[in-house]
């Protein structure tokens, strides 16, 4: 029922060597499918090994990409044959990639020259990105703007809603975060309010930012759900009733140009 879009499984410590705790956990909470996330090729070995545990319960998917805050050579160096080699069938999406502006200003080159390889190889592959900005609210829009992009989701969507009706137009998804049930994040929660509901993903970004009542706690894809169900509370629906929409809506967004 539940689909988390964004999940770092190989930074969940306890789970690296029982695996199948993590599964049953999500059986649980009836989370039936994780997008697993890539912020460098080295990991790629290691996110294939949670893929190849999909089972009738859950589907895992993966991402092939390069986090923003990698290395200046590591950024400069990506291209576009990189993703068709590394491409198949269970890669869903390209990234995490973007702007992130809050760690390190000098490598502004080099991570929009590796934010404009991954559309391009978005629009090359038909799969979305995933776009990831951090102190770079214009930077990201215009880059976004310039290089056409109409096919990913904005992850842990924390900006204003000019930025969210911008990326809409073009065609993006909006993905929420265990930040949306914070207390503190009420202009967070008016913005989500405004959006189509068509539109809006649900995610974890395990393991940071467990949602509300597991805030504090180290994140995990089984407590999506609770992000759902903070949504819920916005928009007057059932937790359940937000799981079937946003999973309905990452269908739609894979199933743009070519189902995966």
């Amino acid at each position: 029922m539940f689909t988390d879009t964004h999940a770092h499984l190989t930074y969940l410590e306890d789970y690296q060597h029982n695996k199948s705790a993590l599964l049953a956990n999500l059986k649980q909470m009836q989370v039936s499918r994780i997008m697993a996330i890539c912020c460098n090729f080295d990991e790629i070995f290691d996110i294939k090994d949670w893929v190849n545990l999909s089972n009738n319960d859950i589907n895992i998917g993966m991402s092939i990409g390069l986090h923003p805050c990698q290395e200046k050579t590591v950024l400069q160096a990506v291209s576009v044959d990189d993703f068709i080699r590394l491409n198949d069938d269970k890669v869903w999406a390209l990234g995490e990639t973007g702007l992130d502006y809050h760690w390190d200003e000098s490598k502004k080159r080099e991570q929009k020259h590796s934010f404009a390889t991954h559309i391009h190889a978005s629009k090359m592959l038909k799969k979305p990105i995933i776009v990831h900005t951090r102190n770079a609210y214009h930077d990201t829009l215009d880059l976004l703007k310039a290089e056409k992009c109409e096919h990913g989701i904005i992850h842990c969507f924390t900006e204003d809603y000019q930025f969210a009706k911008t990326c809409l137009d073009m065609g993006l998804y909006i993905s929420f975060s265990g930040i949306v049930s914070f207390k503190k994040s009420v202009e967070l929660q008016e913005v989500a309010k405004k959006l189509p509901l068509d539109r809006i993903l649900i995610e974890t970004d395990s393991p940071y930012l467990a949602p509300v009542p597991k805030r504090g706690k180290v994140n995990e894809p089984s407590y999506v759900p609770y992000v759902a169900k903070a949504l819920a509370d916005i928009f007057g629906k059932s937790a359940q009733e937000i799981g079937q929409i946003t999973s309905t809506n990452f269908d739609t967004l894979l199933g743009q140009y070519a189902p995966c």
